[in-house]
């Protein structure tokens, strides 16, 4: 059994799973807000002492003893980590070991002699003969660093670290397949920040982080309504986009006015996508998959669609799997990073 182990600004969330003669096994979901619920979030105030209580009590209330738990994947946030494709010669394993850390210093904006590089093989690079593409991963030592301490003084022996972006994308191919033709976008949203993440069969992986979540949208309505950070919270929940309308704009057609951080978003997204367009020359985009606990307000997904003009549904992480339906806690979506981790785990088994 592999535990994927979702350590958000937020909420932990936990997905065990192994193997199954038709793929994969869900045995549990679980998670665990991690500030108090009662009181105002606020992402400042959540520091490294306030995750481990977090994690301790999400694996106590699981009756999970970390001392005995074996197979842990966790993940670094795409804010913390750089995850960029490059194309480079075929070669062997050694070499290309030796080759990454040479690439990184070209290709990723950071001290090369304070960085941990990584890299996973895409594939043949469709242009050029003998050439591979590679996503080649990077952070500095002391974000791994304090991402490691974290797991030890929750009473946990680390094992595999991903970066979250690159989950997204397990846990996707894991219940779906890349277009042959186009990309295909995932945009997981979380509470600070969300993802972005940009694949096709034929073309370039690209990742980015956008600077908004769900905590900037409930206090665009904090704002917009004067109301209180957690009256604004339920109100996001109950009315979804709806929520970022004023009292005295008319109810039903989709109509967000006046830069709402929901606009800022989807504008966000946009630019994003223009970007990517204009970097790979590929603009055929085959549909927007959302994730994340932000993928449940209600009516983004049709808002989404309306203002891109793409296909956009909320992404299903267990769709397919052998799982029994009294085991998801919550929005099933919410565990896709979860479940990528875990599937990483299986598929290193």
């Amino acid at each position: 059994m592999y535990i994927g182990l979702d350590i958000g600004r937020q909420v932990v969330k936990l997905v065990a799973m192994e193997k199954s003669k038709t793929g994969y096994k869900v045995v549990k979901t679980a998670q665990r807000l991690i500030p108090d619920q009662n009181r105002p979030y606020d992402p400042e105030k959540v520091d490294l002492p306030i995750r481990v209580i977090a994690i301790k009590e999400l694996l106590r209330q699981n009756g999970i003893k970390p001392k005995r738990l074996k197979n842990l994947i966790t993940g670094i946030s795409g804010t913390n980590a750089s995850v960029k494709q490059i194309t480079t010669m075929e070669m062997e394993t050694n070499e290309l070991n030796s080759s990454m850390n040479f690439e990184a210093r070209k290709h990723i904006p950071m001290d090369g002699t304070d960085a941990v590089i990584d890299y996973q093989i895409l594939g043949p690079n469709r242009n050029e003969v003998d050439k591979i593409d590679v996503a080649l991963i990077a952070c500095t030592k002391r974000v791994l660093s304090n991402h490691l301490d974290m797991i030890k003084d929750s009473g946990i022996k680390p094992g595999i670290v991903d970066v979250d972006p690159v989950a997204v994308m397990n846990a996707f191919l894991a219940t779906h397949s890349l277009p042959e033709e186009g990309v295909v976008v995932l945009l997981d949203i979380g509470a600070v920040t969300s993802s972005l993440i940009v694949w096709g069969n034929q073309d370039m992986f690209f990742t980015r982080d956008l600077p908004v979540g769900i905590h900037e949208m409930v206090k665009d309505i904090s704002v917009r309504k004067s109301l209180d950070y957690l009256a604004a919270q339920t109100e996001l929940i109950a009315s979804g986009v709806e929520a970022f309308k004023k009292p005295d704009e008319v109810q039903g057609a989709i109509a967000i006015t006046d830069r709402s951080a929901l606009e800022n978003f989807v504008e966000d997204v946009r630019r994003t996508l223009r970007f990517y367009a204009k970097s790979s020359n590929q603009s055929h985009f085959t549909g927007i998959y959302l994730s994340g606990g932000g993928s449940s307000i209600l009516g983004l997904d049709a808002l989404i669609q309306e203002r891109l003009q793409m296909d956009t549904v909320v992404f299903n992480p267990f769709s397919g799997m052998e799982i029994r339906e009294d085991l998801i806690e919550g929005n099933p979506s919410q565990y896709t990073i979860a479940s990528g981790l875990a599937i990483r785990g299986c598929c290193e088994s």
